[in-house]
């Protein structure tokens, strides 16, 4: 037998313990999650109940995301009972049908308590940017498996994160072999509108700034900055309607607060039920996506929904003409171009405050119709009219730029090309969570529906088995066929361009189908035909999964 010598056992020996911290480095499982809002929370509890570790990193003091920076008058677009945990119901205190911003914060501290989810947060952590290490651009393009074999955990790379703490004021990096992002596209990254040199604020007397600073304001700061003053509001979604009513009930009509919209969306009483039914019916029932030709379906579907598209037609028109007698729209020139089921579609449709139109009626809320407009020393120069609109406070409500802020996270330039898509699609997730050339990283909270929480505790259920390797990925040929699908779905329901926003609110039992079959459980989680066809749909019924 051959002798060894000392320093050759020594070396062998080093060897031997340098390739098991290797072997045990590959085959370390970590996972690191993006945001501590709704998705996140939800990610970490399902990670977490399927034995991983994970750490959140949140650039806030407290859980909650975007609704730690609301404004007061700001309720839930939605009734509560579709905007429930599975498992952890809103408290009996709570009897409004739309909570308060309050209300909902405090749900979901309750939540994270509930379920003891605070350890596992890095607060005052904001995460800067991503890297993926361990395998070359060239091998992650040549793969015909998402990671190269399909699983959560397939590739041997992983994700050094940067993050920053803000309170020490010092940058760490952290490294993971599977990222969670929760980041939210509503937040961050405002829209500002650009205007040519001498037409925009700078010749403005007044104060310009995005809703964001303003709902980054507390309650008593922002009662004080729009006391007295008169105050223009340009956009047309829910933040704009929130800030003009906060307006409109500060200063009254002595000093109306004027809202300027280039494009009408329908908005819906918060007491509406048109036709007699209900919310759940409308937006979460497997009859009313009959209506609709889905991504993927078969030929029986097919000829049904077609077959069906004058109902769905006599719906939307039916419910346009509830909305027009409820509301004075005519009245005010606010009835919408686009049909009110697209708007549902794409995410548009939105819920009025409580007696919004009384504020209107008695002249404390200006509504005008604008396609540009431009600054001037008064206020605003509104197109087609010869009078400013004279303003001390103009307060962009023009939204963000979620697909940039999403595309910025990454350092590589070839992820972030992959993550931006083209600018006539959405960014192509598979099941709105995967970019099949993105190894080992999800992204949850980017494509929405009339249901964020609902929507994204399905997918961080699916995301559970799937990091517990349960199931594994198609091929990277048929996920990018499969985003095709949803893309065209997206353009021909959404109208107007919107399908850029990626709204699934249109068919979101079909979508939580395909996450059934993925998992490997019925889909059909109610008793009986008719009860599965027109009972809604609510996370209850996916509670087993």
């Amino acid at each position: 037998m051959r002798r060894i010598s000392s320093i050759q056992a020594q070396a062998t020996l080093k060897s031997s313990c340098k390739i098991q911290e290797l072997l045990s480095s590959s085959m370390e499982k970590r996972v690191a999650i993006i945001g501590a809002g709704i998705s996140g929370l939800l990610a970490c509890k399902y990670a977490a109940s399927r034995g991983f570790n994970p750490v959140v990193f949140e650039a806030e003091e407290q859980v909650g995301g975007l609704w730690n920076h609301t404004i007061e008058s700001t309720r839930l677009q939605n009734i509560k009972d579709f905007f429930q945990f599975s498992d952890f119901p809103w408290p009996s205190s709570v009897q409004d049908a739309q909570p308060t911003n309050t209300q909902l914060l405090e749900y979901l501290q309750s939540y994270a308590r509930h379920f003891e989810l605070l350890p596992y947060i890095k607060f005052n952590s904001k995460v800067v940017s991503v890297s993926y290490v361990g395998e070359c651009e060239e091998e992650i393009q040549s793969w015909e498996l998402w990671g190269g074999s399909g699983k959560a955990f397939g590739s041997k790379g992983k994700w050094n994160l940067k993050v920053l703490h803000t309170k020490e004021e010092s940058v760490e990096e952290y490294a993971a072999e599977f990222v969670v992002i929760c980041i939210g596209r509503f937040s961050g990254l405002p829209e500002i509108p650009s205007f040519p040199p001498g037409f925009g604020p700078e010749v403005f007397s007044g104060k310009v700034l995005h809703s964001m600073d303003y709902s980054a304001m507390d309650n008593a700061s922002a009662a004080k900055f729009i006391k007295g003053k008169r105050i223009a509001i340009i956009g047309s979604g829910k933040s704009a309607i929130d800030i003009a009513f906060e307006c409109a009930k500060a200063n009254g009509n002595d000093i109306p607060c004027t809202v300027i919209q280039r494009t009408i969306h329908w908005m819906l009483p918060h007491d509406a039920q048109p036709l007699g039914l209900s919310f759940g019916f409308l937006c979460f029932s497997r009859f009313a996506e009959l209506l609709v030709h889905k991504p993927g379906e078969g030929f029986l579907s097919s000829i049904l929904a077609t077959s069906l598209s004058p109902l769905r037609w006599g719906m939307s028109k039916l419910i346009e003409s509830y909305l027009r007698w409820k509301l004075p729209l005519k009245k005010y020139n606010m009835i919408p171009k686009e049909d009110v089921l697209q708007e549902k579609s794409s995410c548009q449709i939105l819920f009025l405050p409580p007696n919004f139109y009384d504020k209107v009626e008695d002249g404390s809320i200006i509504l005008k119709k604008s396609q540009c407009f431009s600054f001037c020393k008064e206020g605003l120069i509104l197109d087609g009219e010869d009078d400013p609109v004279k303003a001390d406070i103009v307060i962009y409500a023009t939204g963000y730029k979620g697909d940039e802020k999403l595309k910025n996270i990454f350092s590589s330039p070839t992820f972030q090309n992959c993550i931006a898509g083209s600018p006539t699609s959405a960014i192509p997730l598979y099941r709105q969570m995967i970019h099949p050339r993105i190894p080992q990283l999800v992204v949850i909270s980017y494509s929405e529906s009339l249901s964020n929480l609902y929507t994204f505790e399905m997918r961080c259920k699916w995301l559970g088995y799937f990091l517990d390797e349960a199931f594994k990925l198609p091929s990277i040929k048929k996920m990018e066929e499969d985003i095709k699908m949803w893309e065209k779905y997206m353009k021909k329901y959404s109208g107007n361009g919107k399908f850029r926003r990626a709204c699934i609110s249109g068919v979101p039992i079909w979508y939580n189908d395909q996450l059934c079959k993925d998992i490997g459980c019925n889909p059909r989680r109610k008793k009986g035909f008719f009860t599965d066809l027109f009972e809604p749909y609510r996370l209850a019924d996916y509670k087993e999964l």
